[in-house]
């Protein structure tokens, strides 16, 4: 039996595309740049914001020095245009309401930073999810499983006691 579920957030919980591609198209501009469609960031999210960024620059111009520059003008923006697009898709809250008032134990895991996994699921979700985790230094990303595992050790269920859902291989 379910007694847990945990939840990728980007492309799973929320659409979230439109401000990611703003944000890495400001910091692309900024640099001089050329600016991607919308369209193209599905082929370009995944696996964390510092391989997004590694995607959008032109692999002629990738180094360190160019990322970081391009990185940090991402995240500039991203902090304050966070929310301007993304939005639940439709029917999520209601559906995680229904498994919470079920008793099934909710999270969200992803890849995307800590911080704005966290701002994202508080202002967009309030406290229906009882763990909420991105992207810290100290922890491998997903699909290593270290993350899930912790997750399921703090709700005391076993792994054939959740399920993980996200748009992705990942």
């Amino acid at each position: 039996m379910i007694k847990a579920v945990i939840f990728d957030l980007d492309g799973t919980l929320v659409d979230s595309i439109a401000d990611l591609c703003n944000s890495s198209n400001f910091a692309l501009k900024k640099y001089g740049f050329p600016q991607h469609e919308l369209y193209k960031y599905n082929y370009f999210v995944g696996n964390g914001m510092t391989n997004l960024i590694e995607r959008v620059i032109p692999k002629e111009a990738l180094n360190k020095e160019t990322f970081q520059k391009v990185y940090d003008a991402f995240i500039e923006h991203y902090s304050s245009n966070y929310l301007v697009n993304t939005a639940p898709f439709d029917g999520i809250k209601e559906s995680l309401n229904t498994l919470k008032e079920n008793g099934i134990k909710l999270a969200v895991l992803s890849n995307k930073k800590d911080e704005f996994t966290k701002r994202i699921a508080k202002e967009l979700f309030g406290d229906v999810f009882s763990y909420v985790s991105g992207k810290k230094d100290e922890v491998p990303l997903k699909p290593n499983p270290d993350s899930t595992l912790n997750i399921l050790k703090s709700f005391g269920v076993s792994p054939a006691e959740c399920a993980f859902l996200g748009d992705s291989g990942v």
